[in-house]
C-alpha cells in the first residue's frame, strides 16, 4: 500500500507542476449553497457552525427520525431514504461538523464522543426532545453512542453497517488512505483529482457500476467545500488511536434496534453486525446480499423497507423537551 501511495503522490505533484490538473482549491459555501442546499435545506447556528440540516414531512410526529451519514459523506445520502419516509414522517437529516456544508468545527473537535452533544444541541433547536436515530458507519456510532451517553433522546436506533467495534478492512477507500497517511495528507490538502473521489465511492458499493457521474460529482464537491479536507486528516488524526474504546459499553444499550449491513461492505466486515446483533439484546438484523457499505444510498428501496417495517413495531409516545 506504501508504494501505491507514493506513486499517487508522484503522480499528482507531477501534474500539479506540469499541466495544473489535480490542483482543487477550496470552494466557498456560498459557491456550493444553489446547487447543494435550495430549498427546503437550512442552516442554523449551533456551536458556532452554520449547520446545514433538512427537517422535512409532517410536523406532528411524536418520534421524529434523525439520519446521520457517514466519513465524507453528507445529508443527501438519504434522498431515497427520506423520499420514502417523509409522507408519514418528519425526518430529520444534518450535515455533520467536518463534512458536507457544515464544514470545519472551530474547536477542531472530532471524537466521536463530542457529536453526541452537538446534535442534541441541534435537536433543542428544532424543538425535538426525542428521536429515532439512525446512523451509517460513523454517523452510526454517533447513534448508538447517544444510545448510551443520552439514553432519553434515543427512542430506538437503526445501525446501518456502522462504525463501534475494533475491525480489519478489506479495503480502504483511496480518499481514506490518503488522508491517513501523514506524508500524503498536507498534498491531499491541495490537490485532489476527481479521479480520487471516484475511486473512493466505488470502493463503498457493492456494485460499483451502479456509482453515476452524478453522485462522484456530489462526493468531490463536499469534498472541496472549504476546510473539509483538513477536517478530514483531523479526524482521522483523532479518531483512529481512539476507534473501538467505548465498544464495551454497546451491551448497555435498551432501546429498540434494527441493525442493517451489506454483505458486501469491504471497509467495515459484516462480521461487525453480528457482534452488534449479539451485543444488543433484542436486536433485529438484516443482511442485504450484494451491497456494500453504504447499502441505504446504493438501494434506498430495499432499505428503507426494512426500516419502515422496523419503524412500524414502536410505540409512539410524545416526549416534550420539558419532560428531560
Amino acid at each position: 500500500m506504501r508504494r501505491l501511495l507514493v506513486a499517487i503522490a508522484v503522480l499528482l505533484t507531477s501534474a500539479a507542476v506540469g499541466v495544473g490538473l489535480g490542483y482543487a482549491p477550496d470552494r466557498s459555501v456560498a459557491s456550493l449553497k444553489a446547487e447543494f442546499a435550495p430549498p427546503p435545506s437550512q442552516f442554523i447556528d449551533v456551536d458556532g457552525m452554520q449547520v446545514h440540516l433538512r427537517d422535512e414531512g409532517v410536523r406532528d410526529d411524536p418520534m421524529p427520525i434523525l439520519l446521520l451519514h457517514g466519513t465524507s459523506a453528507s445529508l443527501h445520502t438519504w434522498d431515497g431514504w427520506v423520499a420514502a419516509l417523509a409522507p408519514t414522517r418528519r425526518v430529520i437529516r444534518v450535515d455533520l461538523p467536518g463534512f458536507g456544508l457544515t464544514g470545519p468545527n472551530p474547536s477542531g473537535d472530532y471524537a466521536a464522543t463530542s457529536y453526541v452533544p452537538h446534535i442534541n444541541r441541534v435537536l433543542d433547536r428544532l424543538g425535538v426532545a426525542r428521536a429515532v436515530w439512525v446512523g451509517n458507519s460513523f454517523g452510526g456510532e454517533v447513534a448508538w453512542l447517544a444510545a448510551v451517553l443520552a439514553p432519553e433522546r434515543v427512542g430506538a436506533l437503526i445501525l446501518i453497517d456502522a462504525a463501534g467495534y475494533p475491525f480489519v478492512p478489506e479495503s480502504i477507500p483511496l480518499g481514506f488512505r490518503l488522508a491517513l497517511d501523514p506524508n500524503m495528507a498536507p498534498i491531499v490538502r491541495n490537490l485532489l483529482p476527481r479521479f480520487i473521489v471516484a475511486n473512493s465511492v466505488r470502493d463503498t458499493y457493492g456494485d460499483p457500476d451502479k456509482v453515476m457521474d452524478g453522485i462522484i460529482d456530489l462526493y468531490y464537491a463536499m469534498a472541496l467545500r472549504e476546510g473539509n479536507r483538513q477536517a478530514l486528516i483531523d479526524r482521522f488524526a483523532q479518531g483512529v488511536a481512539a476507534h473501538g474504546a467505548m465498544s464495551e459499553r454497546i451491551p448497555d444499550i435498551r432501546v429498540p434496534t434494527l441493525i442493517l449491513w451489506g454483505s458486501k461492505d469491504r471497509l467495515i466486515p459484516p462480521q461487525n453486525a453480528e457482534r452488534f446483533h449479539a451485543d444488543i439484546k433484542g436486536s433485529e438484523l438484516t443482511i442485504f446480499p450484494g451491497l456494500g457499505h453504504i447499502p441505504h444510498e446504493e438501494d434506498p428501496a430495499n432499505t428503507v423497507a426494512r426500516a419502515i417495517a422496523f419503524l412500524a413495531t414502536l410505540p409512539a409516545k410524545q416526549v416534550s423537551i420539558d419532560e428531560l
